[in-house]
């Protein structure tokens, strides 16, 4: 990493009317579009061929090629990552009142999912390292109602597998792999995805495949492949056109010109999981090595790391005191695109109150979960004091767009006691 050396123009913080330190950091735009793309939606288009409801279909080749590379068996392709939750939900028998576990830090549709099915979502705990779901909190939450597991590869970083498959095994209980944020991401050679009974994506706009909307499930097991398939086509059976229904259903098909896309820009994925790969790495090895801000654990059972975003931790104690929020400020200004994630533990959405879920699930308040009154530890004090994540795109940037993140992380350390006292005059 070249270290910064306060130039003229750097003495100031971008937030007080200095120069940025990354304002030359050119983060590439995403979706990323070529003639390659534009050539298979055309064809699509013009085929006149919209609906997937064909022979040898766009979406056909789409799943077959991504379960190839995600390791799986089987692909169905749906109209967004969120009916792909609750589609495994529905066809991995997941029935009202069952209650599935989910961990407290990840989008709402991980567990809003749940409640559209009828299922309670139990918040877990996090692992204090990884901020993945905690294998020993998933334990002490099964009860005689749980049914299934829902583990998040929170921004690309895989849950422990090796820890909740055996749990899994034990007390019989279905596992769904949310892998909205990690396409391409491994766990000791083999895709995420490919693990659980389900593994479900996402291909909204902002994840490092998209085509705007869309979802995919992977199954490996062919009874579950052949529900699903009904579940997921208003009840039809693929193989007998008509208008025979064996189950009551709803309609979660991908139209052809999205599956278009998707098979275009899958072409390009591998390239790039391992361009941000390379760049994590250069960003969490200088960020150890200026202190304070540090990336998750590393773990050589991480045989490669999709990214969505790269979560960070921030320890207060090496920048003055100065508050994870204003830190976010402070990095922003010096044009560093970066958050704090969601925000929050999902629990804590408004969304969550219980008369809200109760509403959902038909039962008196005093059936559902406290969700506002929960308190998870770890979960509470990653999001109020530690999160960082800085977006996929920025991981496509070139070498001295990467320093220049480093470089800006070393300038508000140096400045950290005059941003410290701004926020105790504030």
């Amino acid at each position: 990493m070249s270290t910064w050396k306060g130039r003229d123009g750097m003495r100031k913080l971008a937030i007080n009317g200095g120069e940025q330190a990354a304002g030359e950091l050119a983060v590439p735009p995403w979706p990323y579009v070529t003639d390659e793309d534009r050539k298979a939606v055309m064809e699509a288009l013009e085929s006149g061929q919209w609906c997937r409801l064909i022979p040898n279909s766009r979406a056909e080749a789409f799943e077959t090629a991504y379960a190839q590379y995600h390791d799986a068996k089987h692909a169905i392709v749906v109209s967004n990552g969120t009916v792909a939750i609750e589609l495994a939900l529905i066809a991995g028998g997941v029935r009202p009142g069952d209650e599935v576990l989910v961990p407290a830090v990840t989008f709402i549709a991980s567990a809003s999912a749940i409640v559209r099915v009828g299922a309670i979502p139990i918040f877990v705990d996090s692992d204090p390292e990884t901020l993945s779901v905690a294998a020993s909190a998933v334990e002490a939450a099964i009860t005689s109602r749980t049914r299934a597991i829902l583990a998040v590869h929170y921004g690309g970083y895989p849950v422990d597998l090796d820890a909740l498959l055996p749990i899994v095994e034990k007390h019989d209980l279905l596992l769904i792999e949310d892998c909205a944020h990690a396409q391409g991401t491994e766990w000791r050679n083999r895709k995420v995805g490919s693990y659980g009974h389900f593994g479900t994506f996402s291909f909204q706009n902002s994840k490092a495949l998209t085509s705007g909307e869309g979802g995919v499930v992977l199954i490996n097991d062919d009874s579950l492949y052949r529900d699903t398939l009904l579940y997921g086509n208003i009840g039809r059976d693929w193989s007998q056109p008509g208008y025979d229904h064996y189950v009551l259903a709803s309609n979660y098909r991908l139209p052809e010109l999205t599956a278009a896309l998707l098979r275009s820009q899958l072409n390009r994925l591998q390239e790039q999981v391992e361009q941000r790969m390379r760049a994590g790495n250069i960003l969490g090895e200088g960020l150890k090595s200026i202190g304070g801000v540090k990336p998750l654990k590393a773990d050589l059972r991480i045989t490669q790391r999709g990214y969505y975003f790269m979560v960070l931790r921030y320890d207060r104690s090496q920048f003055a005191d100065v508050p994870v929020s204003r830190f976010i400020e402070a990095l922003r200004a010096e044009g560093v695109p970066c958050s704090s994630g969601y925000g929050m533990p999902l629990y804590r959405q408004p969304a969550f109150r219980r008369e809200h879920v109760a509403e959902l699930l038909s039962r008196k308040i005093d059936e559902v979960p406290d969700y506002p009154n929960l308190f998870l530890p770890v979960a509470e004090h990653f999001c109020t004091e530690e999160q960082i994540t800085i977006p996929h795109p920025v991981l496509l940037a070139d070498r001295d767009g990467v320093e220049a993140v480093l470089e800006t992380v070393l300038k508000v350390k140096t400045h950290a006691e005059e941003l410290s006292e701004q926020q105790a005059l504030s």
